[in-house]
């Protein structure tokens, strides 16, 4: 789009920089040529440099194994690097939860899911075809099926109706999704504002091969990086974005996940 937003389309280091190497990646762009105040959001996460954690909530995941703190752990922070949202509430039905190798809800054969091994490595697929049940699984997460397959979006992101309520049952609201790209690298994308087909196009065009959902609406959606260690000097992705800097740095009722740095 012409002309273009000042940094539109261009990474950028977001966060700690070490040894003149970034390990998050940010840029923002406008997605829709007709809707040229949707802004998107979009983070490129370096998995070689880091480890990502599932964090459970005070109140989700829904489960008879109970509450977690809802927050950063204190021993956690020193090697903070970033935080985003996680998915829909467990008791709605959309799939599994497992943090530290314990398994919260088991996972639904064919959903979208995120896993990380013990390895390191993470990875996003359809659980039963590029995930499969493995013991290197520590940390899972479901959210309803893949939007992005073969770095196309699925046909099932043609149905408004499959993707969650919204709030005042609108099409356009706040979206999110986590994603991988052909090389290993994580990708994270917010907008306010789009469907989740446009969505799905957002994740294509910042080089997802596979993609999935995460959490919709305002209230829900969050991404932050961390300038210094200990959760210092918190920013958003994008300014919108309603939570205040704090959210996961003190007790929430969702689960979220933490990007650490690697030992």
């Amino acid at each position: 789009m012409h002309p273009a937003l000042p940094g539109e389309g261009v990474w950028r280091p977001a966060g700690q920089v070490f040894g003149g190497k970034a390990p998050i990646l940010e840029t923002t762009f406008r997605p829709d040529p007709s809707h040229p105040t949707v802004v998107a959001g979009v983070a490129w996460i370096d998995t070689r440099m880091v480890r990502l954690e599932l964090i459970p909530g005070r109140k989700q995941p829904h489960s008879r194994l109970g509450p977690g703190e809802g927050k950063v752990p204190a021993a956690q922070r020193s090697a903070l690097l970033a935080t985003f949202n996680s998915g829909f509430k467990t008791q709605d039905g959309h799939g599994g939860f497992v943090a530290r190798g314990r398994v919260y809800v088991r996972p639904r054969s064919g959903l979208g899911t995120i896993a990380v091994y013990r390895s390191g490595r993470v990875d996003v697929g359809s659980w039963g075809k590029e995930i499969k049940p493995s013991p290197n699984i520590e940390y899972l997460r479901q959210n309803l099926p893949l939007i992005v397959d073969h770095a196309r979006p699925t046909h099932r992101t043609l149905d408004p109706t499959l993707w969650g309520t919204t709030v005042g049952n609108t099409v356009y609201v706040w979206r999110s999704a986590v994603g991988v790209d052909a090389h290993g690298g994580l990708i994270y994308a917010a907008a306010d504002g789009v469907t989740t087909r446009g969505l799905a196009d957002i994740m294509v065009r910042a080089g997802a091969v596979r993609a999935m959902q995460l959490d919709i609406n305002p209230y829900w959606v969050d991404f932050f990086t961390y300038d210094a260690p200990g959760g210092k000097g918190p920013s958003k992705l994008l300014p919108t974005m309603l939570r205040p800097n704090d959210r996961y740095l003190t007790p929430d009722d969702r689960d979220f996940f933490a990007v650490l740095r690697r030992r």
